[in-house]
C-alpha cells in the first residue's frame, strides 16, 4: 500500500513538472524568442531600478531625519543654554535689586510720605495765615 502511496506522489509529481513551454521558466541561456528576452530583460532592468530608487529614496529620508534630529538636538541644546544664562542674570538682578535698589525705593517712599506731610502741614499754615491776615484786617478797620 505504501508503495501504490509513493508511486501515486511521484506520478503526480512528474505530471506537475511537464509543462508546456509557454510557462517555462525564463533561462538566459535557453533559446527563447528574441522579443520576449529583450521584453524580460529589460523588464527585470526596469524592475531592479525602480526598486534601487525606492531605496534609494528611503534612504534620503532617513538621512534627512538624521540632520534634522541633529539639528533639533543642537536647537535644544542652544536654548537649554539660553534658559541657563537667563535664569543665572535673572537671579543676580534680583539679588541686585534686593540689596541695592530696593532700599532706595523704601527712601523715596519715605520722602514722598514726608512731602505729603509737609505739603498738608503747609495747607494748613496757608489757611491760618489767611484767617490771620482776615482778622488783622478786621481789627485795623475798627
Amino acid at each position: 500500500m505504501e508503495e501504490e502511496h509513493d508511486k501515486w506522489n511521484i506520478e503526480g509529481r512528474t505530471k506537475d513538472l511537464h509543462l508546456s513551454p509557454s510557462c517555462s521558466s525564463f533561462e538566459v541561456l535557453d533559446p527563447h524568442d528574441p522579443t520576449i528576452s529583450r521584453l524580460a530583460t529589460q523588464l527585470f532592468k526596469r524592475t531592479n531600478d525602480y526598486l534601487q530608487g525606492e531605496m534609494a529614496a528611503g534612504q534620503d529620508h532617513y538621512t534627512l531625519l538624521e540632520e534634522i534630529n541633529r539639528m533639533a538636538i543642537t536647537k535644544y541644546a542652544d536654548l537649554r543654554n539660553l534658559a541657563a544664562n537667563l535664569s543665572k542674570t535673572l537671579n543676580e538682578y534680583n539679588d541686585l535689586y534686593h540689596v541695592l535698589i530696593k532700599p532706595l525705593l523704601m527712601q523715596i517712599d519715605h520722602i514722598d510720605a514726608q512731602v505729603s506731610q509737609f505739603e498738608a502741614n503747609a495747607y494748613r499754615l496757608d489757611s491760618y495765615t489767611k484767617q490771620l491776615r482776615a482778622r488783622y484786617k478786621e481789627l485795623e478797620e475798627q
